[in-house]
């Protein structure tokens, strides 16, 4: 049986990823959410709890129930697969991004799971922290120091595409590379104090349920 791990679950869909693990004869070793959530119900705890998985956090989150710290830099192994952890604050203090590494396809990076720090076409929203300005401040020391240094060919996965509200202009295609990105995405061209400007002032308004669903994600309420 060979391993696998799922990344920012939702509540909604745990029969799905149980099912598809079942399916090819995978074991869910390892759950990570990207970030505290804020806009849906996570299913993390739930799912590593129904797998008998780790369920994975940057050690600087701020919830009320136990989970596995992650730390910038740290290398986790599912069988032929790594997973190198990127501590990537500005969406929230404890956003990380996942650069995962096939070793049947070489030692070098394959594609990274970018969470809510990097979409489609924009980046994440840096109001939730608050401190917008700081957390936008961050968000671009992310951004250029973590994502953009990466090589060009690496495919992203966002955790949303258009739709959401957790950025503003997301494009409703689903995955990209850092090479496509660094060429169409206007906010990744822009000097350190334009993008925060920018992107301090381009800020959708939150979901209607945010203080429930970040109650219910840190634990606080079932």
């Amino acid at each position: 049986m060979g391993q696998c791990a799922v990344v920012d679950p939702q509540e909604r869909d745990l029969e799905s990823y149980v099912s598809f693990a079942k399916a090819k004869d995978l074991k869910i070793t390892h759950v990570f959410d990207t970030h505290v959530h804020a806009d849906h119900r996570s299913g993390g705890r739930q799912l590593a709890a129904l797998a008998g998985a780790l369920y994975c956090l940057h050690r600087t989150a701020k919830v009320a129930f136990p989970f596995v710290p992650l730390e910038d830099g740290q290398q986790l192994e599912l069988g032929n697969t790594m997973v190198r952890v990127l501590h990537t604050p500005g969406h929230t203090v404890e956003s990380i991004c996942l650069l995962v590494i096939d070793l049947r396809r070489g030692p070098e990076p394959w594609f990274v799971c970018t969470g809510d720090t990097l979409f489609v076409g924009t980046v994440g929203r840096p109001d939730l922290p608050g401190r917008i300005k700081e957390s936008a401040a961050d968000l671009y020391t992310s951004l250029h120091q973590k994502l953009l240094s990466l090589p060009d060919g690496i495919e992203i996965y966002p955790a949303h595409f258009a739709g959401s509200a957790c950025g503003v202009g997301m494009s409703g295609k689903p995955t990209s590379t850092i090479a496509f990105e660094k060429r169409w995405d206007t906010l990744l061209s822009l000097g350190q104090n334009e993008f925060i400007a920018q992107v301090a002032h381009d800020i959708p308004p939150k979901p209607a349920s945010i203080d429930a669903i970040m109650r219910f994600n840190r634990g606080e309420t079932e």
